[in-house]
C-alpha cells in the first residue's frame, strides 16, 4: 500500500493542475446539484421490527389519509385575566383567531373549533385548537409560518394568551457564530503548529472543500433519499474535524520529508505513502463505526452515519489527492521563514531535536505505573454518573423554558393532565375477530381496569368496521417510568385478547414510538460494539502487526467514551455547569446520543492511535529498543496530534451553540470524548501501558503473522525500495514507477 500511495502522491504532487481542476468541478457539480434539487422534507422516523411501527403502518393500511404525515401544531388559548373562556365574549374572540386563520394559507388542511372538538379544559379556562397541514414541516412556507404565528399575536390584542405547540414551527438547524469561532481557532492552532501561513491554510481550504463537497451532495440527495435537516450538520461537523486532521498529518509529515533533504515531489510522494497510508486506514475504522450504525435497523440513524462516512471518504481522497497537489504550488514556503533559512545553511536539511514531546514521553516512562492508575481512576470517576443515564426522544417538555411550544406544552399539561402531550394510540385489529364490535368492547373493559389512565376515549371505527382505534390518556408525563409501564401493560394484554376474541391489540403513538426506539437502541448497543470493535480490532492487527496493541487501543476507547457518556448526564441531565454550556432545559439524554458517541468517538480514537503508534512501529522495526521506541513515537507526532486534538475539539464545541438539542449533545460529547482520549489515554495510558509491556507489545503469534497480508502502513518497504534504487541511479526521480513496483 504505500507504495502505491508514494506514485499516487508523486503523481498528484506533478499533475497538481489536472488535479485541482478535478476538485473544483466536482465541487461546482455537488454545488449545482445542491441548488436545483427541491427541499428536503422531514426525515422519516419509521423504526421497523418495533410495535409501535407495525401498528402505525395497520393504520395506514385500514385508515386511508389518517397518518398523512404533514405537519401538526395547537394554538393554545388563555384569558389574559384568569377569567372562562366558555363566556360569550371569550369564546367569540377565540372563534375570531381560529377563524381568521383558516383561510390564511393554501397549506393548512384543517383548525378545529376548541368549542365543537372538545378542546376546553373543565374549568373553562383553557382550550385549544388543532391545527393539521398538507404538507410536512420542513415545507412549510415562509407564508404559512407568519400566518400561524400572526395568530397569536391576534389573540393577545383581543385580551388574550395564546401559545403554538407542535411541529409546525419546529426550528430548522442555525449556523451559530460559535461554530464559526471553532474553525477561527482551529486557524489558530494551524498557524502555531506549522509557524507558516501558508502550511496552516492548506488543511483549512482542502477541510472546507471537502465539507462542501459532502454537504451539497447530502442537499442534492435530500429529498430523494428522504435525509432529515440533522444528517448535514453532523457531516459537517465530522467533515470539517477529519478533513483538517488528515490533512495536517500529510502537511506535516511533507515538512519532514523536505527537511530530510528530499526534492519536492520526492518528499510528497513520501509523505502520502507513509501519513497517507496511517491516513487511509484511520478513515477506514471511522467510516467502519459509522457505516455500522446500519446493524442498529432504525433508518434515519442509517442515513446519518453512511452520510458522515460518505464524508470522511471525501476527506481522506483529499489528503491523498488534492494536498499532494496544493503542495507542489506551495514548495518550500510549507516551512517558515526561519525554518527556511536554517534549511539553506544546513544544505537543506533541518536536525531533528528533542522537542516536548520526547520530554513528555520520558517522564510517563519515569513514572509510568503511578500516570497508569492516574489516567484510569480518573476517567473513572468521570464515568460514574453513567450509572444513573436515562435516555428518553424529545418531546414539548425538552424545549427551553422561554418558548412559545414549551409555554404551550406546560399550558394544555396543567389544564388536562401531564399524560395529555403523550395520548397512547391502542389499535385493535378485529379482522380475524367473529364479532368486532364485541372484541372491541372487551379491549376497552380491559383497558379501563389499569392502572395509570387518565382518560379512555371511545373507540373509533373505520369504515369497514373491522380496525378501532381507542385513545389513551395516561396520568403521568410522557417520559415518566410511569407511562412507560402503562404501556407494557397495555401490551400484556394482547395475548389475553387475541385468545378470547380472535383480536389483535396493538399500541402505538409517539410516546410508544420512543419508549420502543429507546429499548430498540439499548439492545443494539452490545452487537453493534462487537462488530465494530471486532473489524476495528482486525484493521488494526493488520496496520500494527500485534495483539496487544489493538487490545490496548480498544480497551483505551471504552474508558474514553464511558467518561464521555459520564460527562454528557452530568451536563445536560443533572445540570451541572449548565450555565457554562447554554444548556437551558436538562431532562433524559437522547436515545440515539450513546450510540452515535460510540459510532463517532470509536472512530476518531481510533485515528489517534493509528497516527501515534505507526510513527512507532516505524521505529521499530528498525530495531529500536521499547523505550526509544515510545520516545522517537512522540517526538514526531506528540505536536502534530495535539494539534489535531484541539482543532477538533475546537470544531465539536462549535456545534455547541445549535439550536438543535442533539446536535448540542453530540458536539459536546465529542469535544469531551477527543480531550479524554487524546490527551489522557493516547498521551497519558498508551505510552505507560507500551512501557511497561516492553517488546512484548509488538508480539503476534507466529501462525497469525503467516496469515495476515503485510500492508505496511509504516512504509518499511516504500524506504528499502527508495534507498535501493538511490544507490543504483543517480537521478532518482527519473526512476519509473514500474521499476519502483518491482518486486
Amino acid at each position: 500500500m504505500a507504495t502505491f500511495l508514494f506514485r499516487l502522491g508523486r503523481l498528484a504532487h506533478r499533475r497538481r493542475h489536472f488535479v485541482l481542476l478535478i476538485w473544483i468541478a466536482l465541487l461546482a457539480l455537488a454545488g449545482f446539484g445542491a441548488s436545483a434539487a427541491p427541499p428536503a422534507a422531514s426525515s422519516s422516523s419509521s423504526v421497523p421490527g418495533t410495535e409501535a411501527q407495525r401498528a402505525f403502518d395497520l393504520l395506514d393500511e385500514r385508515f386511508p389519509g389518517s397518518t398523512s404525515g404533514g405537519a401538526t401544531a395547537r394554538i393554545v388559548f388563555r384569558a389574559e385575566d384568569g377569567g372562562r373562556l366558555t363566556a360569550p365574549d371569550a369564546k367569540s374572540r377565540v372563534g375570531a383567531v381560529v377563524a381568521a386563520l383558516r383561510p390564511g394559507s393554501g397549506q393548512l388542511e384543517s383548525a378545529s373549533d376548541p368549542f365543537t372538538a372538545g378542546g376546553v379544559s373543565k374549568d373553562g379556562t383553557v382550550a385549544y385548537s388543532s391545527l393539521t397541514y398538507k404538507v410536512t414541516s420542513a415545507e412549510l412556507t415562509d407564508a404559512t409560518r407568519d400566518a400561524l404565528k400572526e395568530s397569536a399575536v391576534r389573540a393577545e390584542r383581543a385580551g388574550l394568551v395564546a401559545e403554538i405547540g407542535g411541529d409546525a414551527l419546529a426550528a430548522q438547524p442555525e449556523t451559530g457564530p460559535s461554530e464559526i469561532i471553532g474553525v477561527l481557532v482551529a486557524a489558530m492552532v494551524l498557524v502555531i503548529t506549522f509557524g507558516s501561513l501558508l502550511a496552516a491554510g492548506l488543511p483549512l481550504l482542502t477541510a472546507i472543500i471537502g465539507v462542501g463537497i459532502g454537504v451539497s451532495t447530502i442537499t442534492a440527495l435530500a429529498h430523494a433519499l428522504d435525509l432529515g435537516t440533522t444528517t448535514s450538520t453532523l457531516a459537517m461537523m465530522l467533515g470539517l474535524a477529519v478533513g483538517i486532521d488528515y490533512a495536517l498529518f500529510v502537511v506535516s509529515r511533507y515538512r519532514a520529508e523536505l527537511a530530510a533533504g528530499h526534492a519536492r515531489d520526492e518528499a510528497a510522494g513520501r509523505a502520502v505513502g507513509t501519513a497517507g497510508a496511517a491516513v487511509v486506514f484511520a478513515g477506514l475504522t471511522v467510516i467502519i463505526a459509522l457505516a455500522g450504525l446500519a446493524v442498529v435497523n432504525i433508518p434515519m440513524l442509517t442515513k446519518m452515519g453512511i452520510a458522515a462516512a460518505g464524508t470522511v471518504a471525501v476527506a481522506v481522497l483529499i489528503a491523498l489527492t488534492l494536498i499532494p497537489a496544493l503542495l507542489g504550488y506551495a514548495g518550500k514556503r510549507v516551512h517558515g521563514r526561519r525554518a527556511r533559512r536554517a534549511m539553506a545553511q544546513q544544505d537543506g536539511t533541518l536536525p531533528v531535536k528533542d522537542n516536548a514531546g520526547t520530554r513528555w514521553a520520558r517522564f510517563v516512562l519515569r513514572h509510568r505505573v503511578a500516570l497508569l492508575l492516574a489516567g484510569v481512576l480518573g476517567l473513572g470517576v468521570v464515568a460514574l454518573p453513567v450509572a444513573s443515564l436515562k435516555v428518553g426522544m424529545p418531546d414539548g417538555s425538552w424545549q427551553p423554558p422561554h418558548t412559545t411550544q414549551r409555554k404551550a406544552y406546560d399550558l394544555l399539561s396543567d389544564a388536562f393532565g401531564p399524560g395529555f402531550n403523550g395520548p397512547l394510540v391502542t389499535v385493535v385489529d378485529a379482522r380475524a375477530a367473529q364479532d368486532p364490535k364485541a372484541a372491541v368492547a372487551d379491549v376497552e373493559r380491559r383497558i379501563g381496569k389499569l392502572d395509570g389512565i387518565a382518560r379512555v376515549n371511545p373507540a373509533r371505527f373505520n369504515k369497514a368496521g373491522d380496525t378501532a382505534t381507542i385513545i389513551v390518556v395516561p396520568s403521568s408525563k410522557p417520559s415518566s417510568t410511569a407511562t412507560e409501564d402503562l404501556v407494557h401493560s397495555l401490551r400484556d394484554e394482547s395475548g389475553a385478547v387475541r385468545s378470547d376474541t380472535g383480536a389483535r391489540l396493538l399500541v402505538t403513538g409517539a410516546t410508544a414510538m420512543n419508549i420502543d426506539v429507546s429499548q430498540k437502541l439499548s439492545a443494539a448497543l452490545p452487537p453493534y460494539l462487537a462488530l465494530v470493535g471486532g473489524l476495528a480490532f482486525l484493521l488494526l492487527m493488520l496496520v500494527f502487526r500485534s495483539v496487544l496493541v489493538p487490545l490496548k487501543a480498544a480497551l483505551g476507547f471504552l474508558l474514553s467514551v464511558v467518561a464521555a457518556l459520564g460527562a454528557v448526564v452530568a451536563v445536560y441531565q443533572w445540570g451541572w455547569l449548565s450555565a457554562l454550556f447554554g444548556v437551558e432545559q436538562t431532562g433524559p439524554i437522547m436515545s440515539m446520543m450513546p450510540i452515535f458517541l460510540v459510532a463517532v468517538v470509536f472512530g476518531l480514537a481510533m485515528d489517534y492511535e493509528v497516527f501515534l503508534v505507526t510513527r512507532m512501529r516505524e521505529v521499530h522495526v528498525h530495531g529500536a529498543s521499547p523505550e526509544e521506541t515510545i520516545v522517537a513515537g512522540f517526538r514526531h507526532g506528540t505536536r502534530v496530534v495535539t494539534a489535531a486534538a484541539v482543532i477538533m475539539m475546537a470544531v465539536f464545541a462549535g456545534f455547541i451553540g445549535s439550536s438543535e438539542q442533539m446536535v448540542k449533545m453530540i458536539g459536546f460529547g465529542l469535544a469531551t470524548a477527543v480531550l479524554f482520549d487524546a490527551f489522557v489515554v493516547r498521551m497519558t495510558i498508551v505510552p505507560a501501558v507500551l512501557g511497561l509491556l516492553g517488546a512484548r507489545a509488538w508480539w503476534l503469534p507466529g501462525w497469525l503473522d503467516r496469515l495476515l497480508p503485510n500492508v505496511d502502513v509504516e512504509g518499511e518497504s516504500l524506504h528499502r525500495r527508495l534507498a535501493a534504487r538511490a544507490d543504483t541511479t543517480a537521478d532518482p526521480d527519473q526512476d519509473s514507477d514500474k521499476e519502483l513496483i518491482r518486486g
